[in-house]
């Protein structure tokens, strides 16, 4: 495996509509290792493929229960309303409240084109968002009430 470089905003692929995953081979499958590995290194809980630089609707998030691949993930139903603090491997020293639902379901496909259905609430429900959004072009500071400078770990 290796690691792959994140893409900071400003980068012109986190600002692209994804394009939709039609093969499901191989070549996949290492990305979606690779897109883990780059992301447990950085201390992410999950990360899309724009993140590192590949037009692909593709995410891995570990929302603390193991890894979890979601490939062309759509939304079929999204409910509730909750207010976090997100932050974003692309969006470094900058966190900010942002609104969204309380609980999905998402259709998807794994990684070797099996349709699948989950519906999710807490933290996974959460990423499930911020990393498709990601596949829309849009970071987790368009959508923001308020950003502000991230506080340093000691």
């Amino acid at each position: 495996m290796a690691l792959l470089e994140i893409m900071i905003a400003g980068a012109p692929v986190l600002r692209k509509n994804a394009e939709k995953v039609t093969r499901f081979d191989k070549k996949l499958g290492k990305l979606l290792d690779n897109m883990a590995e780059t992301m447990y290194f950085a201390e992410g809980c999950g990360l899309a493929a724009p993140q590192v630089g590949l037009s692909k609707r593709a995410v891995v998030i570990d929302d603390g229960n193991g890894i979890q691949e979601f490939i062309n993930p759509i939304f079929k139903f999204q409910e509730g309303s909750c207010t976090n603090v997100e932050g974003c491997l692309s969006v470094p020293n900058y966190e900010g409240e942002v609104e969204r639902a309380e609980k999905v379901g998402v259709e998807y496909q794994d990684r070797k084109g099996n349709r699948k259905y989950i519906e999710a609430d807490g933290l996974l429900a959460i990423a499930l968002q911020h990393e498709t959004d990601h596949l829309d072009g849009v970071l987790f500071i368009d959508k923001a009430s308020v950003i502000m400078p991230k506080e340093k770990e000691e």
